[in-house]
């Protein structure tokens, strides 16, 4: 597709509520998208608590599988999840087939004490959807230039942020989600929550669709509700060819399995 319809879901998570949230998920969605995104733990908060982290056969995973068919989109959102032995705050990419994708946090927030519940990711993951390339990553790894860098094995045209980002550091947020853009000649798009969390933190939303360029295309402020901008990549490729600094770029590149632990 030359275009893409792309929406996102912008939310006053329920602390620990699974089934609230779902019901708020459905109330909210509005409007037709080829890709729908969700902030990270958009069922139950960005919460430590790893001993109520659902199973893939758990409300929130059937939920997106539901949607993504009823929808016939693709469905994108963050889950805590227990799987393969281990705890995990994993996005998950949801094919209106039923099919999923997973990518695991690779950087985890040790200010609130993620990496002593959560186990860090190890590889990156793009979907092609609609022609599109698609990357998910998750909140805290919006900071580490390094792991998004588009290569040539790490190509993408849309680069997704799922997050939980606090109030106090949002102008972080607005700063690294158009640097991402800027020096990856992308559509960046990071999706995050308002309201306060079990824990007391406020969250101001400012959910944000960026292009390659790192102009602002669509900017969803405080309002909790459903959100849709269309792409080109019509545009995309002729900006990439007509500004190629990506040739310039340093050699380089990460290996399939980082060395740190």
């Amino acid at each position: 597709m030359a275009t893409l319809q792309v929406g996102w879901v912008q939310m006053d998570i329920q602390w620990e509520d699974a089934a609230a949230n779902i019901e708020r998920v459905e109330r909210l969605l509005r409007g037709e998208a080829a890709i729908w995104v969700l902030p990270e733990m958009w069922s139950s908060g960005f919460s430590m608590a790893g001993e109520k982290a659902e199973t893939e056969e758990g409300l929130s995973l059937q939920a997106l599988r539901r949607w993504a068919e009823q929808h016939q989109a693709l469905f994108i959102g963050s889950l805590r999840i227990q799987a393969g032995g281990g705890l995990y705050n994993r996005a998950y990419v949801v094919f209106p087939d039923g099919r999923w994708m997973h990518y695991d946090k690779r950087h985890l927030f040790r200010m609130a004490g993620e990496e002593r519940v959560y186990s860090a990711g190890r590889t990156r993951l793009v979907v092609e959807w609609k022609g599109w390339r698609i990357a998910p990553l998750i909140c805290y790894d919006l900071r580490f230039p390094v792991w998004s860098r588009r290569t040539p094995t790490y190509d993408y045209d849309l680069l997704l942020y799922l997050a939980n980002w606090p109030r106090v550091r949002h102008a972080h947020w607005e700063a690294l989600l158009t640097a991402r853009a800027i020096e990856n000649q992308a559509y960046v798009l990071g999706v995050n929550r308002i309201g306060y969390d079990g824990n007391g933190h406020a969250y101001s939303g400012g959910s944000m669709l960026i292009d390659y360029q790192g102009r602002t295309i669509l900017h969803s402020g405080e309002t909790e509700g459903s959100f849709v901008q269309e792409i080109s990549r019509e545009a995309l490729q002729a900006y990439r060819l007509s500004f190629p600094t990506w040739r310039d770029a340093d050699a380089f590149e990460l290996m399939p399995t980082p060395l740190w632990p």
